[in-house]
């Protein structure tokens, strides 16, 4: 958890603390990426599937979606759909082992995702998602 700390000790100093809905069938991953991302100042509700993640999303509005795109029940890219949808202003990011599918053009991805892939820095990550939610 140091390299945690160490990693995000340069962040910049949050105004307020932003929601990201986190959707990630990892288990391990799913914990990183929370404990990255709360150590950074955000408030992370987080699901193990993208049904789950969508059903939350009904109930409570998020700045940003941050998905996997290969998960159970429910996949990210139609996660991600189906919350511009609901809220056309969501910034959505994609964490993914799989950047072609989120990147080709023939997806329904929504087209002003950003992707990130895995193996993730948490660098990155943080810098990545400071500038969506800046935008």
């Amino acid at each position: 958890m140091d390299y945690i700390k160490d990693c995000l000790s340069s962040r910049a100093p949050m105004i307020s603390m932003h929601k990201i809905l986190l959707a990630e069938d990892d288990n391990d991953m799913r914990r990183f990426l929370v404990k990255a991302l709360e150590n950074a100042g955000f408030k992370v509700s987080s699901y193990d599937n993208g049904l789950s993640a969508y059903q939350r999303l009904r109930e409570e509005p998020f700045e940003m979606l941050l998905t996997d795109i290969v998960m159970p029940e429910m996949d990210g890219i139609e996660l991600a759909r189906r919350a511009s949808e609901l809220d056309p202003d969501i910034k959505i990011m994609f964490i993914t082992g799989f950047a072609a599918v989120a990147l080709n053009s023939d997806s329904e991805a929504p087209k002003n995702a950003k992707v990130l892939s895995k193996p993730v820095h948490l660098r990155e990550l943080v810098s990545e998602v400071n500038k969506m939610l800046a935008a």
